[in-house]
């Protein structure tokens, strides 16, 4: 038998990947589930222009990588999220360089400067559904990608009552629409064509962005404080333990990356949960008793601490994580699930395998937030913010403002799925830049606000929308 010219095998294998590569963006969860059944946990992928990753879905693989030393693991090379955040940015970098850094951005997303992003969180929804009058149908991914917009604009930059807000929503969405899913998963497409390909669209979007980031930091750099308390504000007052303050250009790409990742995941979460609320009226009953029962007064704070509120929100984040695989590179060899894989190889987490392990979930594919309930599941079996020391650093945040979002607004208006997207089958989860959402866009009807006299569930209100 012939063998295969070598030319020829590196352009069929290149094939394969760029298939590999359109079957995982157009239905990830079916992928991998698909490779698991055929090949065993774990196995090996190959996508085009990046390293070959061993990914695992099972608890044993994510325990192995999770418990994995410090100094073993660190983010992989090529990134595809990295002209999105930039080199500098949080989540790529590693070693003491990211010890350094995540000690300097954590205090602002912990202890009292949460219950301060309470009031923020809800004011910005009841700003962003004011408009959400009966008869009206909402794109409620677009709707929620701008109110999670304002809430982290309000707490970086403390922006507010100002054009300001409304500047970076515009740019940051086309920021982001200009990352297309060929731009992140092929990074050869990541080339400009006498300023015409989407590449040279995506570099005008990003500079736009940062002009206006190197602005505000200019401004405030050169303005006084004034008691500001904002994550901006911390950030330019903290130092590292030399003495040292954090330079502008890592800086930029910090904020570039709080804005992006700190808006996009929570809104396609609360998206979801509102899916499949509506989907359950029985479960959005049991939500707005809770919701209800805690007055017309109730603090954001008490509204983030519902348990079966909470329960809802997890199991959302079970069945749809924002950041779907959990990558890393080794520094060293790692056995996964008994599997050797070498130093300066590729491991990944498939969430969506993993928060659908029978061995942990019964019935993995229905949305059941009484699994939840009175229960908690190792950081082994449900990780929807990533695990160990890299850990996103935004997960008490979401964990606060996806609650509030949710209550603010079933409490404030009463919204329907039409009826054939009820009918139909949920969307599939697609790339979308920084995270996965639906592939199309989930729709709903506004019928008008909730009234004190409505028992369907809702707290009274003395002024709601329409």
């Amino acid at each position: 038998m012939s063998m295969m010219p070598p030319r020829v095998a590196r352009v069929r294998a290149a094939g394969l990947a760029a298939v590999r590569t359109l079957t995982a963006g157009a239905d990830a969860d079916r992928y991998f589930r698909w490779r698991r059944d055929r090949d065993g946990d774990p196995f090996e992928v190959r996508f085009p222009g990046f390293p070959p990753i061993m990914f695992t879905g099972h608890p044993e693989g994510a325990r192995d990588i999770f418990r994995a030393p410090v100094d073993l693991v660190e983010p992989p090379t090529p990134n595809p999220i990295a002209p999105l955040v930039g080199d500098a940015s949080l989540i790529l970098i590693s070693g003491e360089r990211h010890r350094r850094e995540r000690k300097l951005l954590t205090p602002p997303f912990h202890g009292e400067r949460m219950r301060a992003y309470g009031e923020i969180i809800r004011d910005s929804t009841l700003d962003g559904i004011a408009d959400w009058i009966p008869g009206r149908t909402v794109d409620s991914r677009a709707a929620l990608r701008a109110i999670t917009l304002r809430v982290i604009l309000e707490a970086v930059f403390g922006l507010s009552g100002t054009d300001r807000p409304a500047e970076y929503i515009r740019v940051v969405a086309d920021f982001l629409a200009a990352y297309t899913g060929p731009l992140m998963l092929v990074p050869p497409l990541r080339r400009g064509v006498f300023g015409r390909a989407p590449w040279d669209r995506f570099v005008r979007a990003r500079n736009e962005f940062d002009a206006l980031l190197t602005e505000d930091i200019e401004r405030r750099r050169a303005g006084p404080e004034d008691g500001r308390v904002d994550i901006l504000s911390m950030l330019l007052a903290a130092t590292y333990e030399d003495g040292s303050r954090i330079d502008d250009g890592e800086l930029r790409e910090e904020l570039r990356t709080l804005l992006v990742a700190g808006h996009e995941t929570t809104a396609t979460s609360v998206c979801w949960a509102l899916f499949h609320l509506h989907r359950h009226p029985e479960v959005r009953e049991r939500v707005m008793a809770e919701v209800r029962d805690l007055g017309p007064t109730a603090a954001p704070e008490e509204l983030a601490r519902l348990p079966y509120l909470d329960a809802v929100c997890n199991e959302t984040l079970r069945l749809h994580p924002p950041v779907p695989i959990v990558l890393r590179r080794l520094t060293g060899p790692l056995h996964v699930r008994g599997v050797p894989v070498a130093n300066g190889g590729t491991v990944g987490i498939a969430l969506p395998l993993l928060h659908s392990d029978p061995d942990a979930w019964e019935r993995p594919d229905q949305f059941d937030p009484e699994r939840f309930v009175g229960r908690r599941y190792s950081p082994f079996e449900f990780a929807p913010y990533g695990g160990a020391h890299r850990r996103c650093i935004g997960f008490a945040l979401a964990e606060y403002e996806m609650p509030i979002v949710l209550a603010t607004i079933l409490s404030r208006v009463r919204l329907a799925l039409p009826e054939r997207t009820r009918r139909r089958p949920p969307p599939v989860s697609v790339p979308h830049n920084i995270a996965t959402g639906p592939r199309r866009p989930i729709m709903f009807e506004v019928l008008g606000p909730r009234h004190q006299e409505d028992r369907s569930g809702g707290l009274p209100i003395p002024h709601g929308p329409g």
